[in-house]
């Protein structure tokens, strides 16, 4: 009888412990899903807050190329129209200066004729 009551204690004990053991697989297996299904979610949510950052990114980057570009065009017609004007003062500068020359230059041929013969002490 005591040989029994020691192999159905064992028994008994062993299938405890199975089920047990099984009980604890189960709980593994439920855990290791929720952790599964909170990193997937994580990993959606970085996903789509990294997606809404690049399209911040990319909207902020055409404005600013889009301000650098006008910006740049500005500045070109600004240095254009100033360019046309320093080279219109420029030439108006140029043909007085070129006028006042040619009358210095006529000035000085009527008033400074010298005879083409060399006169006959200077040999």
């Amino acid at each position: 009888m005591k040989i029994t009551i020691l192999i159905i204690t064992v028994v008994a004990a062993t299938a405890l412990a199975a089920f047990g053991q099984e009980g604890t697989a189960d709980e593994v297996k439920r855990d290791a899903k929720k952790a599964g299904e909170t990193v997937k979610d994580g990993l959606e949510t970085a996903g789509k807050k990294t997606k809404e950052a690049a399209e911040t990114v990319g909207e902020k980057t055409k404005e600013t190329a889009k301000t650098v570009g006008r910006k740049t065009k500005e500045t070109a017609e600004t240095v254009g129209e100033k360019t046309k004007e320093t080279a219109k003062t420029v030439h108006r500068k140029s043909k007085k200066a070129l006028k006042k020359a040619k009358a210095e230059t006529t000035g000085q041929q009527s008033t400074n004729q010298a005879p083409n013969t060399p006169a006959p002490t200077d040999r």
